[in-house]
Order: C-alpha cells, then structure tokens, then sequence
C-alpha cells in the first residue's frame, strides 16, 4: 500500500470539513441576523449571505492541493503529510473564518454598519488557507 495515496484524499477531505463546519457556523448566525431584522421591521442585508459562503472557499483550495500532491513525484511520507497537514490548517481556516462571519452577521444585523470591517477581518483569515496552499506547493513541485 502506497500511504502517499492518502495525502491527496486528507487534503480535499479535512479542507471540505472545515468548510461544512464554517458555512453552517456562519449560515445559522446569518438566518438568526435575518429573523432578528425581519422581526424589528428592519432591512435584511443581502451581505449576509456573502459571510455564510465565505469559508466554501477553502474546499477549493483543500482540491487544488489534491491535485498539486496528486503530481508530485516527493516520497510517500511527504505527500501523506502535505494532505493531512495542508488539510487540517486549511479545514481550521474555514472553521474559524465561519465563526468570524458568524459574529459579522450579528453585528451586521445589530448595527446595520462596519461591513468593510467584517469583510477585512474574514479576508485575514481566508489568506492563512491560501498561504498554506501556496508554501506546500513549492514543497510539492520539483524545482
């Protein structure tokens, strides 16, 4: 058995997880911001849909890295790292990104300010998933 094999399928697994985790974080915030706005006789932002799919994101990012591990000739044992590791920071990413967004939506919903803020703050967060893509990358490819 070539334990090298699992790396890519930890990569897009763990990254989807993570993904799962955060978009329903930030989407159950979201519909509770939305009821609270409805309830008040408030405008419902649109806005909040947007921090409910932010951390989807990081799938795509969990796939790019199955495939960059998928065609890399490096020995088993770092293409099984590279998948597991790269996942979970990238499944973490989205994870926390979803609880950042969870938060921006109550506030949204609250203060009906600060979107850029909130957009920022969530953008911080995705650029630790796109690093970790990024880094492992130059470790998979032969230079």
């Amino acid at each position: 058995m070539n334990i090298g094999l699992i790396g890519p399928a930890a990569a897009l697994g763990l990254a989807a997880i993570g993904s799962a985790l955060g978009t329903g974080a930030a989407g159950q915030a979201s519909m509770g911001a939305w009821k609270k706005c409805f309830a008040a006789n408030k405008p419902a932002p649109f806005m909040l849909a947007v921090f409910s799919g932010a951390p989807i994101t990081q799938t795509l990012y969990g796939f790019l890295l199955m495939l960059f591990i998928r065609g890399s000739q490096k020995e088993p044992l770092t293409l099984l790292s590279a998948g597991v590791f790269g996942g979970l920071a990238i499944g973490f990413s989205a994870m926390m990104q979803g609880r950042a967004a969870a938060g921006a939506a109550d506030a949204l919903a609250d203060t009906g300010k600060g979107t850029a803020n909130y957009i920022s703050v969530i953008g911080i967060i995705e650029t630790v998933a796109i690093f970790v893509m990024i880094f492992l990358l130059l470790v998979l490819v032969e230079f």
